[in-house]
């Protein structure tokens, strides 16, 4: 009796073959097409195909039938052919229906729509719903904000704060300077543990000690991306004046210095002292509009790396951590480039509908 034998390995360009490895790390893709897609890159590893088969739960025959496929049609041939039979009932009326459905407010007792709720009213398929909301790109379940600034100011202050981004004085120095207060020290368990798929992540004690908050200072000069940070365990309204005297006392008086700040009180009540300092100006953002702020991109990096998973026991332990990465960045910096999407009228109109229902 012949005892099946490795078979011939498929021809694949580097490109498919990424391809599939993506595929395979999809979270969102068909799971037939992931199988699929594993049994190619199992074929060209050189497993056997029972082998194959025994680890991914099919039959040889399908590892077969795709191997063949995939070795005449390529990644063409993973895909479904043409099915004969009754034509699907969903037109555009139905994908009318759904649209309109999700302009209408939600049932008694849910405050969004999902596929099962739309389905109900309509009388349908879910699966149909969820095939649609795929296809017109609609996640029901994802959410974002957005932030409409409704000061009367927002377009003279937001012109003048990216003018300083893409156009600064000469010789002029632009600053761009903000207070993170409050951040909260957490102490608890970090490690690694195993999922049920198998897979490792990223595990944190759900109990955990609190060690007092830490309020952050930040500086960021635009054309350098350069970065002085100063931290506080007090929420003290002389701190910010202190922090931007410490500042502007290193930066000399031989050129002029335009610092962007946020419009909050204590930056308009505290900040703006321009007689102790003749060739600084000060330039407040709008309000709702951090976001013209640069260095709140820089503190967006950093608690992404240093922060969100970490675990501290003194506030000490925080400002060290802090000062570390502010070193490690500091060498590779590169400055900002600003590249904010412009919100087009009918988008602006909408916005502005939606934040007042």
């Amino acid at each position: 009796m012949l005892m099946p034998g490795k078979a011939p390995i498929p021809d694949c360009t580097q490109k498919d073959r990424e391809f599939l490895e993506q595929m395979v790390r999809s979270r969102t893709e068909e799971f037939r097409m992931v199988e699929r897609a594993r049994i190619i890159l199992k074929c060209l590893a050189g497993e056997r195909i029972n082998e194959i088969a025994k680890v991914l739960h099919v039959r040889p025959n399908t590892v077969i039938e795709w191997r063949r496929r995939f070795e005449k049609e390529g990644l063409k041939g993973l895909k479904d052919r043409p099915r004969s039979g009754k034509p699907a009932r969903y037109d555009g009326e139905f994908r009318k229906n759904v649209l309109n459905t999700l302009q209408q407010p939600p049932p008694a007792g849910q405050a969004n729509w999902d596929g099962p709720a739309v389905a109900k009213h309509l009388d349908t398929s879910v699966h149909a719903v969820w095939r649609l909301l795929r296809k017109e790109g609609i996640c029901l379940s994802r959410q974002r904000n957005w932030t409409v600034s409704t000061g009367h100011e927002f377009i003279a202050k937001a012109a003048d704060i990216v003018g300083l981004y893409l156009n600064p004085p000469e010789n002029a120095l632009v600053i761009a300077v903000d207070e993170t207060p409050a951040l909260e020290l957490f102490e608890r368990a970090i490690g690694y543990v195993q999922t049920d798929n198998g897979k490792i992540a990223r595990g944190f004690k759900s109990r955990y000690k609190r060690h007092g908050v830490l309020n952050l200072f930040d500086a960021l000069e635009a054309a350098t991306a350069a970065m002085r940070s100063q931290g506080s365990p007090y929420k003290r309204r002389q701190d910010l004046p202190a922090f931007m005297d410490q500042l502007l006392s290193g930066l000399g008086f031989e050129r002029e210095i335009h610092v962007i700040m946020d419009n909050y009180r204590i930056s308009e009540q505290n900040g703006n002292r321009p007689s102790e300092h003749p060739n600084v100006h000060l330039h407040f953002t709008p309000t709702s509009a951090s976001w013209l702020n640069q260095v709140e991109i820089w503190f967006g990096i950093m608690s992404s790396k240093t922060l969100r998973g970490a675990g501290f026991e003194t506030v000490r332990h925080l400002r060290e951590a802090i000062e570390s990465f502010v070193l490690s960045y500091g060498p590779g910096a590169r400055p900002f480039l600003w590249r904010k999407q412009e919100e087009n009228g009918c988008g602006l109109k909408n916005a502005m509908a939606n934040l007042g229902n």
